[in-house]
């Protein structure tokens, strides 16, 4: 999605950080910041002195709403470590540091390469991800984003600990179905394939009772309505791990806000429209840092 994480930094006598945009307070605070833990971390890690930094960062990413807040900050943290420690790792490097902090490739890759991403820690070393990238799915297909956002967050650990430790042979073979048929959805812009390719049988229906949004807006993913008679709504889904929900369409916007508004009967949201990211670019002093593998 494309909300942006967006840092200026500058060596200096002690750390600080002006923020604004979206969690100002929380983004600003020196206190468990985990921009400045991972930087700290990673450089003491290497045996590095820890450099303070001034930083003025402008945040875009609702917190706690699995949008992948957590993955941008870890990755800016190593990222900055990297430049001012003189570290030397490549961008693809950077990304798998902040990939095994994470504990999984899925948004560490996403926030770092854009487009849609796919992603897997290799079984011969769990510290090597293998990734690929459609950079440009979102311009070929035409697909846009609505993310529908509640009052409260949810934290990661509390989302996880509501997954069963095991699944029905029947629950796996339909998701990795569904899995394949997401990314050729992607690769081909085949949007006849998201609402199936969306279903999902694995994470959504254990973590529905705490994400109230998604009871009241997977309707709309799975209409058997006429396309002429319902807007043009390709998929519904939880955005990470929620409680957010995220919506792909095609065509009016404004007539998909609607649709959302008349599933939530006056319940109190905020509604972000995105596009699908090309990926990230990152500046440390006007020093360019491009995200690619050399």
């Amino acid at each position: 999605m494309s909300f942006y994480l967006t840092i200026d930094a500058e060596e200096a006598t002690a750390f600080s950080i002006d923020a604004s945009g979206r969690n100002a307070d929380l983004c600003g605070s020196l206190d468990r910041n985990l921009i400045l833990d991972t930087y700290g971390d990673v450089l003491t890690a290497a045996g590095r002195p820890v450099q303070p930094l001034s930083l003025r960062l402008q945040n875009e990413i609702p917190l706690g709403m699995g949008c992948g807040s957590s993955a941008a900050a870890l990755l800016a943290g190593v990222l900055l470590a990297n430049h001012f420690g003189e570290l030397g790792w490549t961008g693809y490097q950077a990304m798998e540091e902040a990939c095994r902090r994470e504990g999984h490739p899925d948004n560490v890759a996403a926030c770092w390469l854009g487009g849609m991403t796919v992603s897997a820690a290799t079984h011969a070393n769990p510290a090597t991800i293998a990734t690929a990238c459609f950079a440009n799915a979102g311009e070929r297909s035409g697909w846009k984003l609505l993310l529908v956002i509640p009052g409260s967050s949810l934290s990661t650990e509390k989302a996880r600990a509501l997954l069963p430790e095991t699944y029905s042979r029947a629950d796996a073979v339909t998701n990795v179905q569904n899995t394949a048929l997401l990314v050729a959805a992607f690769a081909q812009g085949r949007a006849d394939l998201l609402r199936s390719a969306m279903q999902d049988r694995i994470h959504q229906p254990y973590r529905a009772a705490v994400c109230p949004l998604l009871r009241l807006l997977l309707p709309l993913g799975q209409s058997s309505k006429a396309e002429s008679e319902q807007p043009s709504i390709l998929g519904v889904a939880l955005s990470g791990a929620g409680p957010s929900v995220l919506l792909i369409y095609q065509g009016d916007a404004k007539m998909v806000r609607q649709a959302v508004v008349d599933r939530l009967h006056g319940l109190e949201v905020e509604l972000l429209e995105a596009d699908i990211s090309r990926g990230t670019t990152f500046e440390v002093t006007n020093v360019p840092f491009t995200n690619d593998r050399s």
